[in-house]
């Protein structure tokens, strides 16, 4: 049985702010925990945190623009690699790192659009009584 599509929303949300604030902590501490998947590099744990970000956003808020989410989404990546850039936390800035975000964001919400295609046009031709 499907899931009714407001509790998916609300879900979705509430699990994206929970990995917003967990993805902004672990990219702002001085000195991150070690991870298994650090042995993958920074850009993998990039592009992991911003697919999921770009998931949720796009689970949570469905009729929400691409754009608006790419955007919005894109710039939280660009803040973070200015807060890493102050010298207090011992973290590096890296353009690289937003490139990947950024890229992320654009193919899971690229995904998300081209999966909602279909269903778009299947809605369209019923209301015009095809």
């Amino acid at each position: 049985m499907p899931i009714p599509q407001p509790l998916l929303s609300t879900a979705a949300r509430a699990l994206f702010c929970a990995a917003l604030v967990f993805a902004v902590i672990m990219a702002i501490l001085p000195k991150p925990p070690q991870l298994p998947t650090d042995a993958l590099g920074d850009k993998f744990h990039h592009i992991l945190a911003f697919a999921a970000l770009s998931t949720l956003a796009a689970l949570g808020w469905p009729r929400a623009s691409r754009w608006r989410t790419i955007e919005r989404l894109s710039f939280l990546g660009a803040l973070i690699e200015v807060v890493q850039a102050l010298p207090a936390l011992h973290r590096d800035c890296d353009i690289r790192d937003w490139v990947a975000d950024t890229v992320a964001i654009m193919v899971v919400t690229g995904i998300f659009a081209w999966l909602a295609r279909p269903r778009k046009r299947e809605a369209a031709q019923q209301d015009c009584g095809d």
